[in-house]
């Protein structure tokens, strides 16, 4: 239960509950199941506050110190928390349901099956939070800085994360299906089994990311650098990866029958085993490609670049290799 005394000087109003925090410093306010709806707290000192399952809801927060305040599961659904600190804030299992925290300082905060569903995060600071398990579909995560960030399992299905930074963040086995992460940072981050389907990367930066088993039926990755990434397993039916930098990346098992890899750069790619039918790799370059059992019937190898590539079992029946390039000796009964 709330302090009553705590609970009746905040209720005066941002002032006078700041000039009585800073004359009693040792104190830790107590607002724990506080009815604060609607509630009027910008610029609000509440650091290392106790508001353990209170009521925020269309409460204003503009500029509120919530340092290391206890959120977890307070209800702060559509609430203003616009450039708030919540720095080491702990909300495991709040509600921040359509709330404004655009512009505000997450760092290191345990968000922790939280409930972001269509919040507006843009240009956020979440880098080393816990966002394992939450709920971020149809969140505004654009050009938030969630380097490092923890968002395994997290829903992030049609999210918007353009141009945001999640370099080196764990999204194993997240939900971004129908996402859009046009011109996202995610090298080295680890998307291994995540579901992609339908979502927008194009332009992202993948280098030396893990995919392993990840789903990406559908979704565009025009232009993006997957280079040294790894793809082994990964699904990318009827993906379009036109324009692509995929260099020295392992495809091994890869699934990519239908896809668009037309202007790819394939180079020193491992592709052993992935499956390529009926792909459009028109004017890739696989130049020293590793093509072991690789399956690439139907495909559309016109003008592309297949010198130096190891050749053992790969299927090329019914493959139009018009005008590619290609070793002497390589393909005897399939040069033109």
């Amino acid at each position: 239960m709330a302090d009553r005394h705590h609970l009746k000087l905040l209720k005066k109003g941002s002032r006078a509950w700041n000039t009585w925090r800073a004359t009693h410093l040792e104190r830790q306010p107590n607002l724990s199941g506080a009815f604060l709806r609607e509630a009027n707290l910008g610029g609000a000192d509440l650091s290392e506050a106790n508001l353990f399952r209170a009521n925020l809801i269309k409460a204003a927060l503009p500029g509120a110190t919530l340092r290391e305040a206890n959120l977890g599961g307070a209800d702060l659904s559509e609430a203003n928390l616009f450039r708030a600190n919540l720095i080491k804030a702990a909300l495991p299992g709040a509600t921040l349901r359509e709330a404004n925290l655009s512009g505000a300082d997450l760092y290191g905060a345990d968000l922790t099956s939280t409930n972001l569903s269509g919040a507006n995060l843009s240009e956020a600071s979440l880098r080393g939070t816990d966002l394992s398990g939450a709920n971020l579909s149809w969140a505004n995560l654009s050009g938030a800085d969630l380097l490092g960030g923890n968002l395994r399992g997290a829903d992030l299905s049609g999210a918007d994360l353009s141009i945001a930074s999640l370099r080196e963040a764990n999204l194993y086995w997240a939900n971004l299906t129908g996402a859009t992460l046009r011109g996202a940072d995610l090298r080295g981050a680890n998307l291994n089994r995540a579901d992609l389907r339908e979502a927008n990367l194009s332009r992202a930066n993948l280098e030396e990311a893990s995919l392993r088993g990840a789903t990406l039926t559908g979704a565009t990755l025009k232009e993006a650098n997957l280079s040294r990434a790894d793809l082994r397993w990964a699904q990318f039916i009827r993906a379009t990866l036109s324009e692509s930098l995929l260099g020295l990346a392992n495809l091994t098992g890869a699934m990519l029958s239908g896809a668009d890899l037309s202007g790819a750069d394939l180079s020193r790619a491992n592709l052993t085993v992935a499956c390529l039918r009926e792909a459009d790799l028109y004017l890739a370059s696989l130049r020293g490609a590793i093509l072991k059992g690789t399956d690439l019937s139907r495909a559309d190898l016109r003008g592309a670049n297949l010198t130096m590539v190891t050749l053992s079992g790969a299927n090329f029946s019914g493959t139009n290799l018009k005008g590619a390039l290609l070793d002497k000796g390589d393909f005897p009964d399939l040069q033109s």
